[in-house]
């Protein structure tokens, strides 16, 4: 299996530095976990479009750019319409909306969307997929992806609780939000984790490597990777658009 980063910022993108977007890949299946904005662009240079397309949750900075994916299904690939989309409840009703969207419009015919839940598990070639809840304001969903053996868990965006924990056990790569520095005080975001926190579930859930994502753009990631390897002694990386780690 291969992580391949083409975003990583929390929030909004930055000037080299895409919002949410991952490659999953195993032998000739790749999956791309999230489309935030300033994303696609490094889908097409990537290479050939992902088998399947994951939406962990509905908010702008994780599925914007599936417009401009449908824009180019729509004028320029239509030989590749019917993309798979995997994404919780009201994701897909709000990228069509935004697009004007009825049930008979291009969108759902470039595009083939399918409803995940936590306890969904998904087949997508050697890919298989299980779905665990995240505690975000709006319906999301964090993923454990497998193959050959090996497995990466990406958090999308969740506060403590949840399923991530339980999803993570025992796993080669765990892709974890890290949106905050600092210690978690009692008026602490409750939908977010701080690096810490990160570090603390890596070592908890038993996992191999932990890469560190959706860092706040003004913070530095040094720091986050500093804070939790407070709690996690294996190795830590900060994701950034190009890191690509093989298990």
């Amino acid at each position: 299996m291969r992580l391949s980063v083409l975003g990583s910022n929390g929030t909004y993108p930055t000037p080299d530095r895409p919002a949410s977007g991952y490659l999953v890949s195993s032998g000739a299946t790749t999956v791309l976990l999230d489309l935030g904005p300033s994303v696609f662009p490094a889908v097409l240079a990537a290479g050939p479009l992902p088998d399947a397309i994951v939406l962990t949750h509905g908010h702008v900075d994780h599925c914007i750019d599936v417009l401009s994916l449908f824009n180019y299904l729509r004028f320029d690939a239509t030989e590749r319409w019917g993309l798979p989309v995997y994404a919780p409840a009201g994701t897909i009703e709000r990228l069509a909306a935004f697009s004007g969207a009825g049930p008979d419009h291009d969108f759902f015919r470039a595009l083939r969307p399918t409803l995940v839940a936590p306890g969904t598990v998904v087949e997508v070639g050697e890919l298989t997929m299980r779905f665990g809840a995240a505690v975000h304001p709006v319906p999301a969903v964090c993923v454990r992806v497998e193959a050959r053996g090996k497995s990466i868990v990406y958090s999308g965006d969740t506060g403590p609780g949840g399923d991530l924990e339980k999803l993570a056990h025992g796993a080669d790569l765990l892709l974890c939000e890290a949106t905050h520095q600092g210690t978690p005080g009692p008026d602490r975001y409750p939908h977010h984790l701080f690096a810490v926190e990160a570090g603390a579930l890596a070592h908890d859930a038993g996992v191999r490597n932990l890469v560190l994502t959706h860092i706040g753009p003004m913070l530095d990631p040094d720091v986050s990777v500093h804070e939790a390897a407070a709690r996690f002694t294996g190795p830590i990386r900060a994701a950034e658009p190009g890191l690509e780690v093989a298990l």
